[in-house]
């Protein structure tokens, strides 16, 4: 009998036809929406909490603690729910009234703060504190090894092989860390792209990183090329993946489209997959689809 961690992962991919200008490129999107949770932060949240369990880190009397722009509070909210532990999720106070319902819906203690830097000092501070346990998506390995032992092999068998080239938005970094990964153990000349929004954009779920901030598990080596996507382009490309090719996401999905779009147009040939990391639904009362 299967339970909702085993529908984690497994997730399809689904060809970008309509969008999609040049006839001798192929690309495919990764519909992370369809994990339980709702969003890529799925994979993540279960290898952190799991690994953290089976090392001895942490109980069921633990207290978890985690900053979070959104989807991987809701993650975490749900794994941690099916394990009885109890968590605390640090989250901007811009953030959609969706997320922090569902995070509440499954028993999550909300806090809101002014910005995600502002949230992370405040879980780093409270994380040292007896009887709680800092998760730290931004330095964590569990985060990228997520990617590594799912989502790449997932990728490289659903595409046989062919892949030339991931698309990724980058947040934790986790996704194109661990993509990254694998996918190069198997084929070294596959291009991975990542993508950060420009400088004057406000993209929920990409980040470009004050120095001080920049998330621990990045290794810049491990991506070959960044691609800036401003809001307007995501928020048009979002709109676009919805009304043409029928895929409901989110604003980080439509930066990794755009970014995705026009690597296409360089190309003579290939096949690109991109993330697309969540469900549309969780920014209906935002103004990316009015």
């Amino acid at each position: 009998m299967m339970t909702i961690i085993d529908c984690i992962g497994n997730t399809p991919l689904a060809e970008i036809r309509y969008l999609n200008s040049n006839p001798n490129v192929k690309i495919y999107a990764k519909l992370e929406g369809n994990n339980p949770g709702g969003s890529v932060k799925d994979r993540a949240a279960l290898n952190m909490i799991r690994s953290a369990m089976e090392r001895g880190e942490i109980d069921k009397n633990t207290k978890l603690i985690e900053a979070t722009s959104g989807n991987t509070g809701i993650a975490l909210a749900m794994i941690a729910s099916i394990y009885g532990i109890e968590i605390e999720l640090v989250m901007p106070a811009s953030s959609t009234r969706e997320r922090t319902l569902t995070m509440e819906a499954f028993g999550a203690k909300v806090t809101l703060l002014e910005s995600i830097e502002v949230c992370r000092d405040y879980a780093e501070e409270k994380g040292i504190q007896p009887g709680y346990f800092l998760l730290n998506q931004f330095a964590n390995p569990d985060n990228y090894l997520a990617h590594y032992k799912t989502t790449g092999p997932e990728i490289w068998n659903d595409t046989k092989g062919g892949i030339t080239h991931f698309v990724s938005s980058m947040g934790t970094t986790g996704s194109i860390m661990g993509n990254s990964r694998y996918l190069k153990e198997k084929n070294s000349a596959i291009q991975i792209v990542g993508c950060q929004p420009t400088e004057e954009s406000s993209i929920p779920g990409i980040r470009r990183w004050p120095i001080e901030y920049l998330p621990r598990i990045y290794e810049p080596e491990r991506v070959d090329r960044i691609m800036d996507v401003s809001q307007q382009d995501a928020i048009i490309a979002s709109r676009n993946l919805a009304r043409k090719e029928g895929v409901f996401a989110g604003m980080s999905s439509g930066g990794a489209l755009h970014c995705a779009l026009q690597l296409a147009e360089e190309l003579e040939s290939g096949l690109i997959v991109f993330i697309a990391c969540d469900r549309g639904d969780r920014y209906l009362s935002s103004n990316l689809f009015g």
